[in-house]
Order: C-alpha cells, then sequence, then structure tokens
C-alpha cells in the first residue's frame, strides 16, 4: 500500500504520528480522570483479556492516552487518514488492525477475532470510519459473537474541550481538564443492546459534568 502513497502522503506519515503521538502524550499528562459506573460494572482491566470493547469515534484521542501501552487491539480504517492513525496509535502502545465496518470489513474482522484468540483486549470505534455519529454499526456485535464474548462499552469526556466540526464532533481536551469515564454493565452480543450500553455509557459521564456544574 506504501507504494500507492503520493509524495506529500509520505512525508506526512513520517512526519504527523511523531507529533501527534508526543502532543497526546504531553496533553495527556496534564488530565485527570475519574471512572463514573453503574453498580457493578466492570472497568476496562477488572477482567483479564481477551475482551470486546465498544466506544465512540469522537473519544479516540482521550483512549489513545488513557488506554495506552496495554497492547490493545483496535480496529483502525484502511485509508490513508486510517494510516496515520495507526501509526500514532502504534506509538502509544496500540496493535493497530486494518479494516472496518466500510471498507475491508472481513478482513479487518477476520484479523480481529484473530487477535482476540491471540490474546488481547479488542476495542472497535462502534461508529467509525465515516458515520453517522454515535450509531453503532455491526462490527463489534460481529466480532463478539465471533469470539463467543459479551460486550464491554464505555463513553470517555473531557469537563472541558474543543470539539471539532468534523462527522464525529471530535474531542480535543484542554489542557488541565478533568475526563470522566462512563462504564455501564457488560452487554449481550447484539445490535440493540451495544447501542443502549454505549447511550448509557455517555449518560453517565454526561451526568457527571451536569452534577459539577448546578
Amino acid at each position: 500500500m506504501a507504494s500507492t502513497y503520493t509524495l506529500k502522503q509520505r512525508l506526512a506519515l513520517a512526519i504527523v504520528p511523531r507529533l501527534a503521538s508526543a502532543t497526546i502524550r504531553l496533553l495527556g499528562m496534564t488530565l485527570r480522570f475519574e471512572d463514573v459506573r453503574d453498580p457493578g460494572a466492570s472497568l476496562a482491566f477488572d477482567s483479564p483479556p481477551p475482551a470486546v470493547y465498544a466506544f465512540w469515534h469522537r473519544s479516540l484521542l482521550l483512549s489513545a492516552w488513557h488506554f495506552r501501552n496495554h497492547d490493545i487491539a483496535i480496529l483502525i480504517s484502511a485509508s490513508f487518514d486510517g494510516e496515520l492513525i495507526a501509526r500514532t496509535v502504534e506509538r502509544l502502545g496500540f496493535l493497530a488492525i486494518r479494516g472496518s465496518s466500510s471498507r475491508s470489513g472481513t478482513l479487518g474482522l477476520r484479523n480481529m477475532y484473530r487477535a482476540y484468540r491471540d490474546g488481547h483486549y479488542c476495542a472497535i470505534t462502534a461508529d467509525g470510519p465515516r458515520g453517522p455519529a454515535m450509531v453503532a454499526k455491526p462490527g463489534v456485535t460481529q466480532l463478539a459473537q465471533l469470539a463467543g464474548s459479551s460486550v464491554g462499552t464505555f463513553y470517555v469526556l473531557p469537563e472541558r474541550a474543543w470539539q471539532l466540526r468534523s462527522w464525529d464532533r471530535f474531542l480535543i481536551p484542554k489542557p488541565f481538564s478533568r475526563v470522566f469515564i462512563g462504564w455501564p454493565l457488560l452487554t449481550a452480543a447484539n445490535e440493540e443492546a451495544v447501542q443502549a450500553a454505549l447511550d448509557r455509557a455517555v449518560e453517565l459521564a454526561e451526568s457527571r459534568i451536569s452534577n459539577l456544574r448546578k
């Protein structure tokens, strides 16, 4: 695939992931994280791998920092933008698996299942790579069904952030922000249940911020 990149793209691939990962590290060191969970809900590393997790694309930057260096397999689009993201998260200690629910989906799902069998935590941006925002696609459900696994969901929300005008309303936390992670109970591997759990994760994180502002 590298042979198909233009000179400009090759330069971007050489520079951007280094700058992006360094920026994430510097910004992440200023953030304070707090878990907000339903009674009985498990945090990501309460259970040993393998496991399947779903989250929203707009939380990718925050998730890349908070869950760094755990060799988590994450499904990344097989596009040029995806290559930039893949090289960035690999520098933060993730295992980038190429493919998505809309492009190279079958190969991506197969490789994610292989990573699961190899004992990795596996994470999928449920609405990636192009949305619609916060609407779960079937990829995470298909992976969990293949693996015979339930699905863990979470939502990472900064108290103060810049919100991009992208399809996912991507979140960039402002330095020294508090960041809240909503953790619902594990859910069954079907699309309706995964969507409901992701919605609940959003509700948990947003309610914590709302309570602080009262």
